[in-house]
């Protein structure tokens, strides 16, 4: 478990990663990704309006809103990022006078994106959010019963081609790249690294297969299972093996039985009896 001091201070790394993100490869680039920190790259140019003042003054409306239709509690979970991000985004508004970035607006992009991404995993990580259009994802979610990936598709999604109307096709390609590395590593420090995939196994010769992944190393779990039409039962075996070694495997059960049929999912973590959260290896077998 992570303590008080742990989990804030991952909140507050977090924060800074995105204010320092925004103020040094997005913001000085018009790259907009969406979210309240996107429209106030587009509010700029047309108001010499200070960024993190809207910011504040955007969120502040929002989690108003947030109090009376979604409640107490899930407006406290949004308060601290909701305030953080736009003094984040203040206090080191004039990092790019000291740091003049000259290299390729593709490579901007990139960084921007990356340093966003893992700033966002560290909030998300510990329950909070940076407050402003996840306060109306929630509330699409609540009161329309828009799923989450859909309103926020919506919401930041008009956000981003707004960008794009304001600033050009270029700027609207080098927002959606960097949109994409935002989203691959927050969600990647978020859920975990997918390092393991999992294996479900239905053969005739289960047992054959099952001594072979033994031999391997692997732990295998079989699940006694039934056809929901002939209602003949059946034995499943499951079994979570490294990346790296899923194609030799799946090459191997094939040859032992060329009608196998296995279903594979990611696996980011597991966990069992002994201990909380075991984090999967990336650790191979020579099998």
């Amino acid at each position: 478990m992570k303590t008080k001091l742990e989990k804030y201070s991952h909140i507050v790394i977090g924060i800074f990663l995105v204010s320092f993100a925004f103020n040094l490869f997005l913001s000085p680039y018009d790259f907009v990704t969406g979210g309240v920190s996107g429209l106030s790259i587009i509010i700029r140019h047309f108001i010499p309006l200070n960024e993190s003042l809207f910011m504040i003054l955007c969120n502040a409306l929002l989690l108003i809103i947030s109090y009376f239709l979604l409640g107490k509690e899930k407006t406290k979970n949004t308060l601290v990022g909701s305030l953080l991000f736009p003094i984040g985004v203040y206090l080191t508004k004039n990092i790019s006078i000291y740091l003049i970035i000259t290299i390729d607006p593709l490579l901007i992009a990139i960084i921007g994106g990356v340093l966003s991404g893992y700033g966002y995993g560290l909030i998300f990580q510990n329950n909070y959010t940076t407050g402003g259009t996840d306060i109306l994802n929630q509330i699409m979610e609540k009161y329309f019963h828009m799923p989450m990936g859909k309103s926020i598709l919506i919401v930041d999604g008009f956000i981003v081609l707004l960008g794009g109307f304001t600033f050009g096709f270029t700027k609207l390609i080098y927002s959606l790249i960097s949109l994409y590395f935002m989203s691959y590593y927050s969600n990647n420090l978020t859920l975990g690294i997918n390092k393991n995939k999992v294996l479900y196994i239905s053969s005739k010769k289960i047992d054959d297969i099952k001594k072979y992944l033994f031999s391997c190393g692997y732990d295998v779990t079989l699940i006694k299972s039934a056809g929901a039409f002939t209602k003949k039962e059946n034995q499943l075996l499951m079994c979570s093996l490294p990346n790296l070694s899923y194609h030799k495997v799946k090459e191997v059960l094939k040859e032992m039985d060329k009608d196998v049929f296995i279903v594979v999912t990611s696996a980011y973590e597991q966990k069992n009896a002994n201990q909380e959260i075991n984090k999967l290896t990336l650790e191979t077998n020579e099998c």
